[in-house]
């Protein structure tokens, strides 16, 4: 992906906003790979909302800048995935992290309820492989005023 010259703030770098959009761009990659696609709602009915999400801005990105999202599955249930995302700099660097907290959702109510068999087949295969790398040193990071 690449960085848009509307996305740069008075700062002269990426605006906040457009991690999170680079980070769920990157997720629709993870997503296809459970079989929650963007045509999950059409065919199923079904779909995902975002519970909680926490960027860590480590390196700021520029214009033109070319960039990439690395996603690991970390737990699921039947009707919750927490998962954690980088974003890589085309040079390699991570320019920040995310980690998010993911819902599955029948859209009648809407309300969260249970995926589908083939669905939660399809993750526990991905976390399964996913559980083989080391768990992201970032992960599970809380907010706050060290020594408060």
């Amino acid at each position: 992906m690449t960085v848009r010259p509307e996305w740069i703030d008075y700062n002269g770098h990426l605006n906040m906003a457009y991690y999170n959009l680079l980070f769920d761009h990157g997720a629709d990659d993870l997503f296809a790979d459970f079989g929650i696609g963007p045509d999950y709602v059409q065919s199923r009915g079904l779909s995902t909302f975002s519970a909680e999400f926490h960027v860590c801005y480590l390196r700021e990105l520029k214009e033109g800048d070319q960039v990439y999202v690395t996603s690991q599955l970390l737990d699921m249930d039947e009707k919750r995935f927490h998962f954690f995302q980088e974003l890589h700099h085309e040079d390699g660097w991570v320019s920040a992290t995310g980690e998010g907290l993911g819902l599955h959702i029948d859209m009648s109510g809407p309300r969260v309820a249970a995926m589908p068999e083939d669905v939660q087949v399809r993750m526990r295969a991905v976390l399964e492989r996913h559980r083989q790398l080391p768990r992201p040193e970032r992960a599970g990071r809380r907010i706050g005023i060290p020594g408060r």
